[in-house]
């Protein structure tokens, strides 16, 4: 399968984490039923500091989901594709 993917990285104050982390629930929501998936990551050493990994299995699937979603990030067009190694 081939696989296109967005970043985003966010820094989330430790009183907004709770309101966040529902956002993403929803987020998640919608993206699973636009035929993408989003995954999320903490760094360890730096409470509330998140990756956001945006991914589907094309470039114009990614696409069409960020301009309709919520929350898309602010450089959505810079879309990854999988280098094939």
């Amino acid at each position: 399968m081939a696989r296109s993917l967005t970043v985003k990285r966010t820094v989330v104050p430790k009183s907004g984490r709770a309101e966040y982390l529902a956002r993403l629930k929803e987020r998640q929501a919608y993206y699973e039923k636009a035929g993408c998936r989003l995954w999320v990551c903490e760094e360890t050493g730096l409470p509330g500091a998140f990756i956001e990994f945006t991914e589907a299995s094309s470039p114009q699937i990614l696409a069409k989901a960020h301009a309709a979603g919520p929350e898309p990030p602010l450089d959505a067009h810079r879309i990854y594709e999988e280098v094939k190694l």
